[in-house]
């Protein structure tokens, strides 16, 4: 009986530690209309982050391409573009690499948290020299 306790309490504070870090799915919300966009997974690789938008949800944009990418992103899809890259874990924050706005062809540097009063939303900020703009996205369950 002690074990299965045991066994129990370990798996809830693994699951409470998994539903506390930035990694899964986030529902992206326009900053200018308030509508939700797009499903984008934040995930690890070869010790950084990314995050790649899995999922479009205007159905009319479902087939959209980035006309406004650069390099080899050009006229693909966006739908499974990799909109944030490189970043690294610094304190509560993950930092150092950039995110592209494909609808205005723009790159900046990111910095993305758990909101500190909301562990459901991701505050995602993009960065130009001392101005930036800040986002806030919804964790999907």
């Amino acid at each position: 009986m002690k074990h299965k306790g045991l066994i129990l309490g370990f798996s809830l504070i693994v699951c409470f530690a998994q539903a506390q870090d930035i990694f899964g799915k986030w529902k992206t919300i326009d900053d200018e209309t308030g509508e939700a966009k797009s499903i984008v997974e934040i995930y690890e690789s070869n010790g950084k982050v990314f995050g790649k938008i899995v999922d479009i949800l205007n159905p009319e944009r479902k087939n959209a391409i980035c006309t406004k990418c650069e390099g080899k992103d050009k006229n693909k899809p966006i739908l499974g573009f990799v909109l944030i890259k490189n970043l690294e874990k610094d304190g509560d924050y993950y930092e150092g690499g950039t995110i592209f706005d494909p609808q205005k062809g723009k790159k900046y540097k990111c910095r993305i948290g758990l909101d500190l009063d909301n562990i459901d939303l991701l505050q995602v900020r993009g960065y130009v020299a001392f101005f930036y703009a800040t986002q806030y996205w919804e964790r999907i369950k």
